[in-house]
């Protein structure tokens, strides 16, 4: 994991001052409402349906037992309403038709950006939450506002088998250049990085307004495959290929020139046309001819001020080096007795062996594997994480993990450096947490934003669809029987829980101020068998809030009915079918599902 330098320390320690100063100038009436937003903004503030939200940002993903440890400090101490704010927040959501749960306080969500957010920290005390952060070299710098947000990648960088080049010392390096970017502080729009370094792409590239594949060419030499032009929202587009192939020492003179023609020439005058996929979609080949130009012209004026050294890239490096670990010289024979004892273990205990199956995937060093701990369960929203979870997530990272850990784009938990022979050991302490769910790449590993219950955007609630699927699919048994599926749930168009690429979609609508939901079918983040990402589409009209789990129902048992054997015991999956047969069957099975009288039925 990479080690923040001095610099990076007192920079988020002055940042973290600076919102104090702000933040006082505002209580004292030095700073209007409307001119301490954008502060607060720039420091991931928000304020939200009923209280502030703060992001917090996990650069790529990778968090420290030191840094879960203070996240379960705020949630603990900060992240608590008081008590009339939390009963009236409650009686609003009550008089919500269909599920209303109890509103939940002190704990920590992972996004789907693989950042964490809080949800009701009050404004007066964030200088000392921004305090405490600062003190583990965590802040919430560029978590919000138009501007380069978090880079994303592959929860697996650096471990997985069918990684070609870690991209994690690349995405590094663009937190150092993106970060307070004097040209690209006030963008048109918000700007997403994605980047992959592995066959199968688990960062979704092609759903970003820049994804990068980094890749070797036919001589080995490294590069990146650039995508631009990608995003959800309300007009989902994938993103294309703006080049092939580009050095590795480029990369940062490139992204310079496809954000400033971005910033040269997107719309400002319209902020649901001002993401650079509308410029891409509008200009095509104008905007390439002019990112390439800009490009030449960067590296004729400036000389290449950003191109890469190799000097600089393996300083970068150097933090990424695998953690020192006790691990055994004699491998094949530790190797074969581990596995014999696991073996033994998984024949004693059924869940102990679906655990293996799901949760745990393969390193490329054979004495470790890759963990997820499973944040989608009954009684929580997906990707919540109590204060006490917090506390224990961090002891297991710790004791089990090397002190590292990734927030995962699926917005669950991965350890990334487990030995083989402490899995029985750390299923035990998962279980007992209540995180060993065996559901990781299943039906209710879904993603789902925070929605209506928080988020003041939002036109209906994720979360009480979420819990209902997640109480309806409880058997394992039959989980498994439906395999690999991904469901994503979104609370409004913005898209924040991913809708568009869910092989099976669920987005809230307004309509007559209640509740509705739109199904979509077939879309794609861009790792399965398509290999490409892909909006789903809509199967009809949108559905009440308590006819979409029957609706859901209807989908899988046609796709149980229609799938086709593949051999060795394997059935094809759902999003194989759906491919197969086309979108009427379902379609027709979902529609079937509706209930009379919808909107006025109880749940």
């Amino acid at each position: 994991m990479y080690p923040y330098t001095e610099f990076d320390k007192a920079f988020v320690r002055a940042r973290a001052a600076e919102h104090r100063d702000q933040l006082g100038r505002w209580q004292a009436g030095l700073l209007s409402d409307d001119q301490f937003r954008p502060l607060r903004l720039q420091n991931g503030w928000y304020v939200q349906r009923y209280a502030p939200m703060l992001r917090v940002a996990v650069p790529y993903g990778e968090i420290n037992a030191a840094q879960l440890k203070v996240l379960a400090r705020i949630a603990r101490e900060y992240d608590t309403p008081d008590a009339d704010l939390l009963a009236q927040a409650q009686a609003a959501q009550d008089k919500l038709a269909g599920l209303a749960p109890r509103l939940r306080t002190n704990y920590g969500h992972f996004t789907t950006r693989q950042n964490v957010q809080f949800n009701w920290i009050a404004l007066e005390k964030s200088a000392d939450v921004m305090d405490l952060l600062a003190s583990v070299n965590m802040h919430g710098i560029q978590t919000s506002g138009n501007c380069i947000r978090n880079t994303t990648t592959d929860e697996l960088a650096g471990v997985a088998i069918d990684e070609v080049v870690d991209p994690r010392p690349y995405a590094e390096l663009i937190r150092q250049w993106s970060t307070l970017h004097p040209e690209f502080a006030y963008l048109p729009r918000k700007f997403k990085i994605a980047i992959t370094g592995a066959l199968e792409d688990r960062a979704a590239i092609g759903w970003h307004d820049v994804g990068l594949r980094v890749l070797k060419n036919a001589s080995g030499e490294v590069g990146f495959k650039v995508l631009v032009g990608g995003g959800m929202g309300r007009t989902p587009i994938n993103g294309v290929v703006i080049r092939e192939f580009l050095p590795w020492q480029e990369i940062m003179n490139y992204l310079e020139a496809v954000v400033r023609v971005y910033n040269r020439w997107g719309r400002r005058d319209n902020k649901y046309k001002a993401r650079i996929k509308i410029l891409v979609k509008a200009e095509g080949q104008r905007y390439f001819d002019e990112v390439e130009t800009e490009y030449r012209e960067i590296l004729a004026r400036d000389g290449g001020l950003h191109t890469l050294t190799h000097t600089e890239l393996e300083r970068v490096k150097a933090g990424f080096e695998p953690p020192t670990q006790d691990l055994p010289e004699n491998t094949d024979e530790w190797l074969a007795g581990v596995e014999a004892a696991l073996g033994i273990e998984a024949a004693k205990s059924p869940a102990f062996a679906r655990w293996l199956t799901q949760n745990v995937k393969p390193h490329r060093n054979p004495q470790l594997r890759a963990v997820s701990l499973s944040f989608k369960r009954p009684g929580y929203a997906p990707g919540d994480a109590t204060a006490d979870q917090l506390d224990a997530a961090a002891v297991l990272v710790e004791k089990y993990s090397a002190g590292e850990a990734r927030v995962s784009h699926t917005q669950n938990l991965l350890l990334p450096w487990v030995r083989l022979d402490q899995l029985h050991a750390l299923w035990l302490e998962a279980r007992a947490l209540g995180v060993a769910q065996p559901n990781i790449g299943l039906l209710t590993d879904m993603i789902a934003c925070p929605g209506g219950d928080y988020c003041a955007l939002a036109n209906a609630r994720s979360i009480p669809t979420a819990s209902a699927i997640l109480e309806r699919y409880q058997d394992l048994d039959e989980l498994e029987d439906l395999g690999p599926i991904d469901f994503h749930i979104s609370g409004c168009i913005n898209s924040c829980g991913h809708h568009h690429s869910g092989h099976i979609g669920i987005l809230g609508v307004d309509k007559d101020g209640k509740e509705w939901y739109q199904v979509t079918l077939g879309g794609s983040d861009g790792k399965d068998i398509a290999g490409a990402a892909s909006p789903g589409k809509v199967v009809g009209p949108s559905f009440s809030s308590f006819e979409v789990p029957d609706v859901i129902e209807a989908i899988l048992e046609t796709y149980r009915q229609l799938r086709n054997a593949k051999g060795n015991g394997q059935q094809e999956a759902f999003i194989e079918t759906l491919r197969r047969v086309g979108l009427e069957p379902f379609k027709a099975a979902a529609n079937a599902a509706r209930h009379p009288a919808a909107d006025t039925q109880p749940v």
